[in-house]
Parts: structure tokens; sequence; C-alpha cells
């Protein structure tokens, strides 16, 4: 899949890594050279907001990021860990009309 970014990842390496075995781990070699963070490796929100709904039976790819709170001043006051699912593109499909 080519196109715009249209996901929220930040260009962590450890994240790149981390989703990258995991699709080795489950597609094989070939399929870490396609993977694109930013296009094809989605949120079940994000795939169905572009008009996809992920295949039955499919099992999410677990992702880590970092939220950070701010207080009214914009400073950052805690930072937490949050689990995200995602979805690589060979796990979902074109809505059906």
């Amino acid at each position: 899949m080519a196109g715009p970014a249209v996901s929220n990842y930040t260009g962590s390496t450890n994240t790149f890594d981390l989703v990258a075995r995991e699709i080795e781990r489950r597609y094989g070699e070939d399929e870490v050279e396609k993977y694109d963070p930013y296009t094809n490796t989605l949120t079940f929100a994000k795939w169905a907001s572009l008009g996809y709904c992920v295949k039955r039976n499919q099992r999410a790819i677990r992702s880590i990021t970092f939220v950070e709170k701010k207080d009214k001043d914009g400073n950052v006051t805690k930072r937490y860990k949050r689990t995200v699912c995602l979805f690589y593109y060979l796990q979902v499909e074109k809505k059906k009309v």
C-alpha cells in the first residue's frame, strides 16, 4: 500500500522493531520489507474510517505508545504507557456494500 501517512506513528525505532518482529513471525521475512508503519499497519478505528474491516479470526499486533499528560500551560506533568492494537494490511479487507 502506498500513499500519504495516515497513522499516528511518531517514528519510534523500538515500536517499529517490535511490530516488524511480529510481522516476520506471522508472515515471513518478505513481508517485513513491505511493512510501513505510516500506511499499512493501523488501528481498528483507522482501518474502519478508510472503508476496511478486519478479516474474521484475525488477532491484533500489540504495540505500545507513550501518552503525555499536560497541564494548562502545556508542560508535561505525566507520561504513561498505553497498549495499542494494530492490524497489518493482510489482516483487513475492503468493506462490502
